[in-house]
This record gives structure tokens, C-alpha cells and sequence, in this order.
């Protein structure tokens, strides 16, 4: 494979800048990419499109916008990621990344799934806002152990990271990594009474179904090969050695020519 240039777009979400970026920087130093390239929202908006994106051999998204304004994307926006997927751009999405663009509903259907912060709507389905557990201790188990992305990952392994309680299309995607933690409305709370009145670690009322125990899948977008990573919160995440496995296998697997045959093959048999 050539040497990887990425894109990685942050910001919308506060988040540990120095060890993160060191964890990219020891990719690098590594040899699993040739480079990186740091912008932050809303500068990023303008890489996701075909023709700025160029330079790049996949875009890593840790960003979160359009949350807390409730605000869609603008359409210039809308038409970029239209032939970003269409072109066929590997992308890698990251934890908090699944939050994003709430009010444009596409956005889910990309990403596979969404955080709500607020209650909202998702495939015609009513949602209460989602779930929130930080610094949570669990076991993560690989399910597709012959997938690229999991190759040289542990069958079983250690995280302690945030977690989420929030709907997963679970039909639409490939499993790659499983949690053991039971992902019911107890162990978890409620994002609304943090955002909207100040109140950590509280549910009061609130509830939730319950949800998929996926915590990394791959999947396609038209032609994009596109994984998300549930964990990335914080340097526990960054600094375990099965962590930063999945996501260099991630980044390589979405820029590879395998990738991009399956996205496209798969994109094809959806919509013949």
C-alpha cells in the first residue's frame, strides 16, 4: 500500500488535544501513515468534497458539529458529502463524531447510528435523548476476527473510555467489536439534564430502550468505505495498544483498494 495522508477534523467537542495528537504523531513516527493533517470545524466543512479532499487518503472525523445550535449543515455541505460518497473517500468516524449534524437526518444514515443529546427522531422512530457512562471499565470482544480492521487486535481486551446508550442500525452494518457491559437505561445518564440544566451523573425520569452492544462497525456510504470507533474520549483510549491497533488498521483499511472494491460492490447490490 502507499504511504497514507490523512485528513483529521476536529472541534464541537472538547477533548485531550496533546495526547491525542501525540497518538497520531506515533503513527507517523511508526510508519503506519506518512502523515497528518489537522483542521478544525467549521474550516473542515470545506474538505468534504472530492476536490479538496484530493491530497488526502482518508478523512478521520473527531469532530461534533451542529449539536448545540441544532442547525442542518448548509447545502453546499450536503453536495459535498453527496460526492465525497459517491467518490468513493474512505472515512473513519470517531466517538463523539456520531453526535453530529442532528437536525440533518443523512447524517445517521452515514455515520450508522446517532447520539441524541436532545430527544429527536431517527427512522420515523421517537427517541428519548441518549445515554452517557464516563470513565466506564468493560471488555470489548472482536466478532469478525477475519476483518482487516481487527487483525492483530486481541480477541478480548480492556477499555476505559465513555460510552454510549443511543441507537445503532445494527441491520445496516459489520460488527467488528462487542461489549460486554449491559447497555440498559440504569447503568447510564441522561445528556438533556446535563446540557439543558447543569445536572451530571442524573437521569430523573428519564429512560431509554435498550440498545446494541457494538462499539466498532464497518460499513459503506454509496461508494465510502467508512468505520466508526465507539471509544476515543480520552488517553486511556489513545494510549492502549489495541486501541490505537484498531484505529491504524481502520485508517489503512479505509484508504486500501480492498475497501474501496467492497464499498462499491456493495453500494451496487443496494441499489440494483
Amino acid at each position: 500500500m502507499s504511504p497514507i495522508n490523512v485528513l483529521l477534523a476536529s472541534k464541537g467537542h472538547p477533548f485531550q488535544r496533546e495526547p491525542f495528537f501525540q497518538m497520531f504523531d506515533a503513527f507517523q513516527s511508526e510508519g503506519d501513515i506518512a502523515a497528518w493533517t489537522h483542521v478544525e470545524q467549521p474550516a473542515a466543512q470545506l474538505f468534504f468534497n472530492p476536490e479538496n479532499s484530493a491530497p488526502y487518503d482518508c478523512i478521520v472525523d473527531y469532530s461534533m458539529p451542529g449539536v448545540f445550535d441544532g442547525a442542518a449543515p448548509p447545502e453546499e455541505l450536503k453536495d459535498g458529502y453527496a460526492r465525497l460518497t459517491e467518490a468513493g473517500k474512505g472515512l473513519v468516524m470517531i466517538h463523539h463524531n456520531i453526535c453530529s449534524w442532528p437536525a440533518w437526518e443523512e447524517y445517521a444514515e452515514i455515520v450508522g447510528g446517532r447520539f441524541h443529546f436532545n430527544p429527536g427522531t431517527l427512522r420515523g422512530v421517537d427517541y428519548p435523548d441518549s445515554g452517557y457512562l464516563l470513565a466506564a471499565m468493560h471488555k470489548v470482544s472482536v466478532v469478525e476476527p477475519d476483518h482487516p480492521v481487527v487483525q492483530g487486535v486481541d480477541p478480548e481486551f480492556d477499555l476505559q473510555d465513555e460510552i454510549y446508550l443511543a441507537p445503532y442500525f445494527e441491520e445496516d452494518v459489520v460488527p467488528l467489536l462487542r461489549s460486554d457491559f449491559d447497555f440498559t437505561y440504569k447503568n447510564f445518564f441522561s445528556p438533556a439534564l446535563v446540557v439543558n440544566h447543569g445536572r451530571m451523573y442524573e437521569r430523573g425520569e428519564w429512560t431509554h430502550p435498550p440498545t446494541p452492544n457494538l462499539v466498532a462497525w464497518a460499513k459503506n456510504y454509496k461508494n465510502s468505505p467508512i468505520v466508526f470507533i465507539q471509544a476515543g474520549d480520552v488517553p486511556t483510549s489513545y494510549n492502549n495498544a489495541n486501541y490505537r491497533k484498531l484505529l491504524t488498521n481502520a485508517i489503512k483499511w479505509v484508504a486500501s483498494d480492498e475497501a474501496h472494491t467492497w464499498a462499491r460492490e456493495r453500494n451496487a447490490a443496494a441499489v440494483s
